[in-house]
């Protein structure tokens, strides 16, 4: 199986009403101890995500308006309306969480796969996806952390999973995992089939690299004719 993103999101989710009050939207935060959370319409859908740099890019422009030096610490920046991050003059004046979110937020869905959702956060470079449904409702919230939880597999799952799909009729096959490692032995009729059963072990969930440490009896791979020409 391929791990999904039902598998390893938070269902806890702080969020806030896109009328959400900027001092509400900024206790939340730190209350909670996160650095953005989804914004929602009165029937729980996803409208964007509110973040510490909306917040502070109120402070930015009154540093950039009225020339300003002094940048209090984070928590009191954030409490009293200010702060340092980009956003833009619209976000300057912002109130509510509407008028300060990012939108459209990036979002997935639980049945989404997690290397999936964890290429696009690295396409967007953003740090969680909010977890929608069919009809674009929060659900969730998965991070980069979540997406880890993966390597967290015990070894005797991973040993067992790699056995299952990479079986070689009664050929000599040996698996071993050790902290996520997996490292395959043994000798096999085909050249193709040890190349197929590493890749096969590789895409296993839970699995940080591959050993290959296979043998062959035929190189049928080198039997197959290279076609070129000028």
């Amino acid at each position: 199986m391929t791990a999904i993103v039902e598998n390893v999101m938070t269902t806890d989710v702080a969020a806030v009403n896109q009328n959400a009050s900027f001092h509400t939207v900024a206790e939340l935060l730190i209350s909670r101890g996160v650095s953005g959370v989804p914004v929602l319409d009165d029937e729980n859908r996803v409208l964007g995500v509110v973040s510490e740099d909306d917040l502070l890019a109120k402070h930015e422009f009154k540093q950039l308006y009225y020339g300003e030096d002094y940048r209090p610490p984070l928590r009191a920046r954030i409490r009293h309306g200010a702060g340092a991050g980009g956003g833009g003059y619209r976000k300057s004046l912002g109130e509510t969480a509407g008028a300060l979110m990012t939108s459209p937020a990036r979002v997935t869905t639980p049945d989404t796969p997690v290397v999936a959702a964890a290429r696009v956060m690295d396409r967007y470079g953003v740090k969680r996806l909010p977890v929608v449904d069919a009809g674009g409702r929060l659900v969730g919230i998965v991070s980069r952390r979540d997406l880890i939880k993966i390597f967290l597999r015990p070894d005797e799952d991973i040993e067992r999973h790699v056995r299952e799909i990479v079986r070689a009729g009664d050929h000599a096959l040996d698996v071993a995992v050790a902290e996520g490692v997996v490292t395959l032995t043994g000798t096999l009729p085909e050249h193709s089939q040890a190349v197929t059963a590493v890749r096969l072990a590789e895409n296993v969930d839970g699995v940080v690299s591959v050993r290959d440490e296979l043998s062959w009896k035929h190189d049928d791979i080198a039997d197959v004719p290279m076609w070129g020409g000028a």
